[in-house]
């Protein structure tokens, strides 16, 4: 049987028992792509003493036990990982068809405390803020931490700058912006993304046999709402519109 090696990494120390690995590559998209394919062949040969990862567009933070493994082991199995280990997806399963979601979200200076911070850095109103988000398209990159997804697509006059300090308790269904990219809280917790408003469904459940509402691929669209529009919705776990032909 012939090996196949699959590419190169970059494996960065993350304190003392954590490191970061991301993708030498020139090419945003490229890298993207190959983090998140190196992702799921680490998981499918996850090595000895590593506790979790969390994934980023563009990185992945792998966390270990000192205890049980060395920082070089897992550096060393990382690139092992990355050089030669085949993907679970590497055979001939047809891949998942994409969906569509349409989400209602309330974009206010109550939902969305950041709008108008946002509105101000693009030189923009409010109001065309929302405008701007609505008319974006979104392709779901990755699911992060928490299942939070994160997605490409947002279409701004220029890339929106984070938070210069974090906000530390973020609700649930905020829909929050940062650089060229969107993601959804699934639950209370801290961000520095900006906050520009929230949607009243729920898109991640534990209790559900399939836990969360996206994949990866997937086709988002926000679509503006009232408040009493937002309370006049079914608004419990989020189901796509369709699937993408």
């Amino acid at each position: 049987m012939t090996t196949t090696q699959h590419g190169a990494i970059t494996v960065e120390p993350f304190g003392d028992s954590a490191v970061m690995v991301t993708i030498p590559h020139t090419d945003q998209a490229v890298r993207r792509a190959q983090i998140v394919a190196f992702r799921d062949r680490f998981l499918a040969h996850r090595p000895h003493g590593v506790l979790d990862v969390v994934s980023g567009l563009e990185s992945l933070l792998i966390e270990f036990d000192p205890l049980r493994t060395a920082l070089q082991h897992v550096e060393y199995a990382a690139r092992l990982v990355a050089q030669w280990a085949p993907s679970p997806s590497d055979g001939p399963a047809r891949p998942r068809a994409a969906r569509t979601f349409a989400i209602p979200v309330v974009f206010d200076s109550e939902n969305g405390p950041d709008l108008a911070s946002v509105a101000e850095e693009m030189d923009l109103a409010p109001a065309e803020v929302v405008e701007a988000i609505a008319e974006s398209t979104f392709t779901i990159a990755l699911l992060g931490a928490a299942m939070a997804p994160m997605m490409d697509g947002l279409r701004m006059p220029r890339s929106v700058r984070r938070r210069a300090e974090p906000r530390t308790d973020v609700a649930p269904g905020a829909i929050m912006i940062a650089g060229t990219n969107a993601i959804i809280q699934p639950f209370p917790g801290p961000t520095g993304w900006r906050v520009v408003g929230r949607t009243p469904h729920t898109i991640v459940d534990i209790s559900r046999p399939d836990p969360v509402s996206f994949g990866a691929g997937d086709i988002v669209r926000f679509v503006p709402v009232t408040r009493n529009e937002a309370a006049a919705v079914d608004a419990g776990f989020l189901l796509p519109t369709e699937e993408a032909v």
